[in-house]
């Protein structure tokens, strides 16, 4: 019984040390071969311990711990270090190409004179271990921390290029981000002022200890603290209206990066209102915290849509779709019952699906030189495989079946109605139409139509597209189309867990 009761949280660090470990490492080395074969070692070994973990189904905290993998941080952690490998694939194919424009210094006069290639690699792995931080806390004050850690690790991810506009992306996304985890931090206190009177025998902002005394809380400062970290951490997961850092920094930094903020940032993001969730439901407060939820989700579905009507940056244009879809999960867990169960369903698929069309856009834009949709035509002809990814991205990521997001819009849907939320559903359909029409023009029109050079400009040469390049999302491809045709075993069970844990279920 000792023996196992070490296993876990030392399973627990190893996730946290391995990436931030090998991260530092690479501050430290110049071999561009070296660093790349230690970004893809380092996510490949972190996904590994995940599946063990996934594997094993023992998801039990240790009492008084302050990290452990619960079944919603599981869930997210596998999420996370799924899209994190796959990614890591076309990341080190994408440094290789990007070698010879890099600059030789990234930081003049600096400490260690890092090169580009250093910085994001570096960065690339201590984000990870940022995020699987954020995964295992079981402490509100500790969440805050890693949270507030993803924020500085990707920064310099974003301004990889070093171009003005990317240096501007990234110095608003850590202001304003910075805000939100200021008013977070607002609510943590909160949290902890709700557990004043609970007297020392009382873990103060423990889950465990908050959860197990949910009911002797102050309703007051419950409410006041919920409202707090969901408007604070709704800022780093893109909610409506505090999503304005994301267009910018997604469609700045580059396409791996892209993939990483939207596939796997914005769902630790959710995480963190997910455990204010669990306590509001424990005290008997969802019906106040669904509330919430529904309306920020449709005002964030509303806010994609007017912008993706006319938006004309095809990178941008993912970026507010990933906005949209953070609504519809927002939407999911504030229904409740199956609505929950939906919501991770659409965790998983939007995604795989986010992270694919990221990575496919930057081969688009890699070769016609232009992230404006009117400058790219006939992508199917001139790269064969990316075009014909770029339009069942389209399908998949606009909710048509046989792909995972049908399963989970439809489930959410339903769980709507079911629920007596008829204008719910009605503003959620018609945001769902609008935004698949203003998407399905841009796509199409990248996709089709003869492929036109620049005047007095030959024809490009067209080498072909690399495996690096193309391998990732066509992966992830196939991990959507998994989930819309039929649910895994192993991954329904886990969803079981995740809706149980917050009150819902099918």
């Amino acid at each position: 019984m000792s023996t196992a009761k070490r296993r876990g949280p030392v399973m627990v660090e190893a996730l946290v040390l391995i990436p931030a470990v090998l991260g530092t490492i690479c501050f430290f080395i110049r071999g561009p071969g070296i660093k790349r074969g230690l970004l893809v070692f380092g996510a490949g070994l972190h996904f590994l311990l995940v599946v063990s973990v996934w594997a094993t189904g023992n998801y039990n905290v240790p009492a008084g711990s302050w990290v452990g993998l619960d079944a919603l941080g599981t869930f997210f952690l596998g999420i996370t270090s799924l899209i994190f490998f796959i990614t890591s694939l076309y990341a080190a194919g994408y440094l290789s190409r990007e070698a010879k424009g890099m600059r030789k210094d990234f930081t003049e006069g600096g400490l260690f004179k890092n090169t580009p290639e250093q910085v994001f690699v570096g960065c690339y792995l201590l984000f990870l271990a940022a995020m699987t931080l954020v995964t295992v806390s079981q402490h509100m004050g500790l969440l805050w921390v890693a949270v507030e850690a993803t924020t500085l690790a990707s920064a310099p991810l974003i301004a990889f290029h070093r171009h003005h506009r990317a240096l501007e992306a990234m110095w608003k996304y850590l202001i304003i981000c910075s805000v939100g985890i200021a008013l977070a931090l607002l609510g943590t206190l909160s949290l902890g002022a709700a557990t004043g009177h609970l007297g020392e025998g009382a873990a103060p902002l423990l889950l465990a200890s908050l959860l197990e005394n949910a009911k002797s809380l102050d309703p007051t400062w419950v409410k006041l603290s919920f409202v707090l970290l969901l408007v604070g951490y709704g800022t780093k997961m893109g909610l409506a209206p505090f999503h304005t850092w994301l267009p910018d920094a997604h469609s700045e930094g580059p396409s791996a990066v892209s993939a990483l903020l939207s596939g796997a940032l914005l769902n630790v993001a959710f995480l963190g209102i997910l455990r204010a969730y669990q306590t509001l439901d424990a005290a008997g407060l969802a019906v106040f915290g669904g509330k919430l939820l529904i309306a920020f989700g449709l005002i964030s579905m509303a806010f994609a849509a007017a912008f993706i009507v006319r938006q004309n940056n095809f990178k941008r244009m993912l970026a507010y779709s990933s906005i949209e879809h953070m609504g519809i999960m927002a939407i999911g867990v504030g229904i409740g019952s199956a609505g929950i169960f939906g919501a991770g369903v659409h965790a998983i698929n939007h995604s795989l699906i986010k992270a694919m069309l990221f990575l496919t856009a930057g081969n688009i834009m890699a070769h016609y030189k232009t992230t404006n949709a009117k400058g790219v035509q006939g992508a199917i002809q001139v790269l064969p495989v990316s075009g014909v990814l770029w339009l069942v991205g389209f399908f998949a990521i606009t909710g048509v079946p046989p792909f995972g997001l049908f399963v989970s819009e439809f489930t959410i849907l339903k769980a709507t109605l079911d629920g007596g939320h008829s204008w719910v559903a009605i503003t959620y359909l018609f945001l769902l139409v609008v935004i698949f029409i203003a998407m399905a023009g841009t796509f199409f029109s990248m996709a089709q139509g003869p492929y036109e050079t620049k005047p007095g400009l030959a024809p490009a040469s067209n080498p072909g597209e690399p495996v690096s390049s193309t391998l990732s999302p066509i992966l992830l491809a196939v991990g959507t189309l998994i989930m819309g045709l039929s649910i895994p075993s192993f991954v329904k069970d886990i969803l079981d867990l995740f809706a149980k844990t917050l009150g819902g279920g099918l």
